[in-house]
């Protein structure tokens, strides 16, 4: 297989010639539009009204507008006083959930806009015994945000739906994070992540096979990231 037939399977940017020393004006062209399509996704605001039909609870980051979001990530990872208000237990403790479903925009509120629903309808239709916690969408968060929300919902495991980091030719790109035990200070190595999920990707009914898959052994085994046995989700039915 030479170059050009490599690049009518894949949108990396292969085969994509020169002139001197330099890129082809189409090619330079291309890598632009590319470039502000990534801009463009990490600008997009959240739609307030996403997932109106699954009567989420709105919540916010402690990060008050989109470019303080980028400067400070810190802000990102934790509720807002109002947003953790919301969600304290009133009297009589809530009762323990097996997971909460938390959808946050990240860098990427259109990634979040494409592929989130589907995700969460194919998890509903695998996880019919589970007892899930209400659903969440925040805005303004990064991942370790899931961490308080699971914590105030009385949730053994959090599972975050955000938009990843868009790349050149994949401005849409949803990451899924998974958390047992979640609580404030938890790190990135007590995770489990299943990323790309998008058309061009993993498609989110099969991101939602491989989620199911990792929940229950989480579960199982009560522990989540590095510490969790290997697990074989590449050859699911």
């Amino acid at each position: 297989m030479n170059l050009l037939q490599l690049r009518q399977l894949t949108s990396a940017r292969v085969a994509i010639g020169r002139v001197g020393h330099s890129l082809p004006t189409a090619e330079l062209l291309n890598f632009q539009f590319a470039h502000a399509g990534a801009r463009d996704a990490v600008w997009t605001p959240l739609d307030p009204t996403f997932l109106a039909e699954l009567n989420p609870i709105h919540l916010n980051s402690q990060a008050p507008d989109r470019p303080t979001y980028l400067r400070r990530p810190d802000l990102g990872r934790r509720l807002d006083p109002a947003s953790r208000a919301l969600l304290q237990p009133g009297p009589g403790a809530a009762s323990i959930k097996d997971a909460a479903i938390i959808v946050a925009d990240g860098l990427s509120a259109q990634a979040v806009h494409h592929h989130a629903q589907p995700v969460i309808d194919a998890l509903h239709a695998l996880l019919t015994d589970w007892n899930l916690a209400p659903l969440t969408l925040v805005q303004q968060g990064r991942v370790a945000i899931s961490d308080e929300i699971g914590h105030l919902l009385n949730a053994q495991l959090a599972l975050i739906l955000i938009g990843e980091r868009p790349g050149l030719g994949s401005p849409d790109s949803l990451g899924a994070y998974l958390t047992w035990n979640p609580q404030p200070g938890r790190t990135d190595a007590e995770r489990l992540c299943v990323s790309n999920i998008r058309t061009e990707g993993l498609a989110p009914a099969l991101a939602a096979q491989k989620l199911a898959t990792l929940m229950r052994e989480a579960r199982t085994h009560q522990v989540t990231g590095v510490a969790l046995p290997s697990v074989n989700v590449h050859h699911l039915p």
